[in-house]
């Protein structure tokens, strides 16, 4: 397993990484997966190692088939699970997060949702060792193709998250969260659906990490697009925020604001 270094130059640290993983949860994105994966192979990491965990949870549509067909083509280093039996979208996550081997881990969904070409941006600052946390938030900047539905969930969210765990967030829900591995080795994880968004970045906060946010583009489908999220997932969520809240990780005290970490 790879380790990280972080080496300091004058007041400025910056990240001396070997590789990076990128996890893609799928589940029935037969449409997609192949552009998503081709974009991801694309991405250009200079001298930094690739890593992609394609993690199939358990689709029907043919998305593991093309998958498979994947994984022998030459030029990225590929791990693929596929799972017999729907589990959901944490269940994935953590899977990937389990067996990546990179010093900086990234979620990258499989809906072109987000665009893979936005990778190099969230990873700067913590090679610049300027953050711990990055996410993409789909509103720091105009995102004109957001229902209103979307748009109040995500900000009622996001404002109780920021209300329970002292953060100043802006999208709390995004699916483009990137870490250094250590932040990862700091906390636990249980959730198993879409909840994972919230539990993982209330423990974050918990455990002290501050989250710089960098806008991202984004590119909302429909529900007869393939959209899956529901407002039932938004009940999951208010429940996993508050469970956090009132429930601290197990064996793992909260640890100091890293010094590198800056605010949003």
């Amino acid at each position: 397993m790879n380790r990280h270094v972080v080496a300091r130059g004058g007041s400025r640290s910056y990240l001396m990484a070997h590789k990076l993983s990128i996890i893609v949860p799928v589940y029935n994105e037969a449409q997609t997966i192949q552009q998503v994966l081709d974009r991801v192979d694309e991405i250009d990491l200079g001298g930094i190692e690739k890593e992609v965990i394609v993690v199939d949870d358990g689709s029907t549509d043919g998305s593991a088939r093309i998958i498979e067909e994947r994984m022998g083509r030459a030029g990225t280093n590929r791990l693929a699970h596929l799972s017999i039996i729907n589990l959901g979208k944490g269940a994935a996550i953590r899977f990937g997060f389990k067996h990546a081997t990179g010093d900086i881990l990234m979620i990258q969904d499989a809906d072109l949702e987000l665009d893979p070409a936005e990778c190099t941006r969230l990873i700067a600052p913590i090679l610049a060792g300027e953050a711990s946390v990055v996410y993409g938030s789909r509103f720091k900047q105009p995102s004109p193709g957001i229902s209103a539905r979307t748009r109040w969930a995500n900000r009622l969210l996001t404002w109780l998250t920021n209300i329970l765990f002292g953060a100043r967030l802006t999208d709390m829900e995004t699916a483009y969260k990137v870490f250094r591995r250590d932040v990862l080795q700091a906390i636990s994880l249980r959730c198993v659906g879409f909840d994972i968004e919230p539990e993982i970045t209330a423990r974050v906060l918990q455990a002290g990490f501050r989250i710089r946010e960098l806008p991202v583009a984004y590119n909302p489908r429909r529900k007869d697009e393939g959209k899956k999220i529901s407002w039932t997932d938004g009940i999951d969520a208010i429940y996993t925020l508050l469970r956090c809240r009132l429930i601290a990780q197990r064996g793992r005290p909260a640890a100091p604001a890293r010094i590198a970490d800056v605010a949003s």
